[in-house]
């Protein structure tokens, strides 16, 4: 049985009394608390950490903590609850500033699109609030571009996963030989292999995919988390403990 260390609870507590805000408040709370687009209009400098509370279901949440408790427990009891708290909430920066990284070249290339061929920038915010376009604009701009535009502008991003990842990713550098798997798969796997088969599967998603899951805020939080473990193993930050 794996015993709840004292910071995992509490960053469990934190996320289910989010989870219930959200339902009692519903669309108001996420928009307060959600991360959005920096350029939406919806953007506050505070969803950068308020997201990491938030999440989509009932689902996303109980695998996000389950996940937590599994790994966060183990990974504290091997580098201490100051040290872990660092490796957290610096996985889930690595986990938005990545993805609104993408999506910001993404948004940026087609804005660019426009501009050149003449589009103003109130014009392009009407084509986002609006979804018209004009028939001259559609013959120079593809309609799939127009779509990106619109859905990164809109899309908010929620939950611990960035986070947990890293988390997850630390556990495989401290713990490589222990075995790993999916809840839906009987399949065990070696976390030195099964970490860069998850992050593999998020990148070919991320790319290809067309679902609302944040694959690339997994793949930075992954990133972030495996540079500040192999610093905490070289014991960087030994006087915090």
């Amino acid at each position: 049985m794996i015993k709840t260390t004292e910071t995992v609870k509490h960053l469990i507590i934190i996320n289910v009394l989010f989870f219930v805000a959200a339902l009692v408040f519903k669309e108001p709370f996420y928009d307060i608390f959600a991360m959005h687009f920096i350029k939406s209009d919806l953007f506050k400098p505070w969803q950068i950490i308020t997201h990491m509370f938030m999440h989509g279901g009932e689902m996303h949440i109980l695998f996000n903590m389950l996940g937590l408790w599994m790994f966060g427990s183990a990974v504290e009891n091997m580098i201490g609850q100051k040290k872990f708290l660092i490796l957290y909430f610096v996985s889930g920066l690595g986990a938005v500033f990545f993805s609104q990284a993408i999506d910001y070249i993404q948004f940026n290339s087609i804005y660019n699109e426009l501009t050149k061929i003449g589009v103003s920038k109130q014009e392009i915010m009407q084509i986002i609030q609006t979804n018209e376009v004009s028939n001259v604009i559609l013959e120079n701009i593809s309609k799939g571009k127009l779509i990106t535009l619109m859905t990164i502008y809109f899309k908010s991003l929620v939950g611990a996963s960035g986070a947990l990842y890293g988390v997850m990713v630390a556990f495989g550098v401290l713990q490589p030989r222990a075995k790993m798997g999916l809840l839906f798969l009987p399949i065990m796997i070696e976390a030195r292999y099964f970490i860069p088969l998850l992050l593999l599967g998020d990148i070919f998603f991320g790319i290809f995919g067309t679902t609302n899951i944040g694959h690339f805020a997994h793949v930075g939080g992954a990133i972030a988390g495996f540079l500040l473990i192999l610093k905490l193993k070289k014991h960087t930050f030994t006087r915090w403990n």
